[in-house]
């Protein structure tokens, strides 16, 4: 069952004193870059360095007290697992965040700073494996994207972006496991029904466009270098949000995404992570379909490391 737009608004008066409203601009470098007018939501401005925070809120902020005490446990390719371990921390819930080892080293430690335990398995399928069997042990579980609160508290970002950014015809959002362009396409069909919704996905972490071709949620072979956008396979909710409210999804190459997050710095001063480096390229692909246009890109994080990054370019040559 699709959420709707009132569940996105009750849900940022219940977050806002736990999250930022984040900058909502427009780019002249990424202008310049890509020849059409663009606005960039800042989300990568916000508490804990990317949105996750405003599901991760909500979510906890609607547990009961047994649920509260039982301690919650999440899966995270990096941000989301940072977000639930800072959020949990402040609200004096014990939380575990279960990551495969090819989660940034810098998501890693700072969960385990906020007072989080953290356990490593050895890729995704794993980690949501372990989840699941955490969750039978009696901890309460905050899905990164399969859950109506946490779907409803990332919609907040695209109710902002409604109301904040001038006019815009198209709007790219990153997927993973689909949380985040299915609360934003949410708020967008209601506030700006004429927009154009765009999902853009790594190959190798292209759940939601297989899952579109499938006709249903389907299990990939994840391979993609950004662990952020790599969850195996999308929730039967947000595929029905995806399938219902967004124009299509468009895949990229990882070396398509990490030129993206050396154009972000270069142009428009903005340090991103792969997962919304894959924007720029996919918004090339977008101007190619439709003709002129005016932009809005969600640039949701900026959780990467400087080694990372160079070691990336490194690899594909950049």
């Amino acid at each position: 069952m699709l959420i709707g737009i009132t569940d996105i608004e009750a849900t940022a008066e219940r977050i806002a004193e736990h999250v930022l409203r984040t900058p909502t601009v427009p780019s002249p470098g990424l202008a310049e870059l890509l020849g059409v007018p663009v606005t960039a939501k800042l989300e990568l401005l916000q508490r804990t360095g990317s949105f996750k925070v405003r599901g991760a809120a909500a979510k906890l902020l609607s547990l009961g007290e047994a649920e509260r005490e039982a301690g919650v446990v999440a899966v995270s390719g990096g941000n989301h697992g940072i977000a639930l371990a800072v959020m949990a921390g402040a609200l004096g819930i014990k939380a575990t965040v279960v990551m495969p080892r090819s989660a940034p080293g810098r998501a890693v430690s700072v969960a385990e700073s906020a007072g989080a335990e953290v356990r490593l398995t050895d890729d995704m399928a794993g980690a949501f494996k372990l989840m699941t069997d955490l969750q039978a042990g009696g901890l309460t579980l905050v899905h990164p994207f399969d859950d109506p609160v946490v779907i409803a508290g990332q919609g907040t970002v695209g109710l902002e972006f409604a109301e904040d950014a001038g006019p815009v015809t198209d709007v790219l959002v990153s997927i993973g496991g689909g949380g985040l362009i299915s609360g934003v396409a949410t708020a967008l069909r209601a506030r700006r029904p004429d927009v154009r919704i765009w999902g853009v996905e790594t190959a190798g972490a292209h759940a939601m466009s297989a899952a579109l071709a499938a006709g249903g949620p389907t299990e990939i072979e994840l391979s993609s270098i950004v662990s952020t956008l790599s969850a195996p396979q999308v929730s039967p909710l947000t595929y029905e949000h995806v399938s219902a409210l967004v124009d299509d999804v468009i895949v990229v190459s990882d070396a398509e995404a990490v030129q993206g997050v050396l154009d972000f710095a270069e142009r428009a001063k903005l340090w991103t992570e792969p997962a919304e480096g894959c924007l720029l390229p996919a918004a090339r692909q977008v101007l190619e379909r439709v003709g002129d246009a005016e932009l809005g890109l969600l640039v949701c994080g900026g959780n990467a490391a400087i080694a990372d990054v160079t070691d990336w370019a490194r690899r594909f040559g950049l």
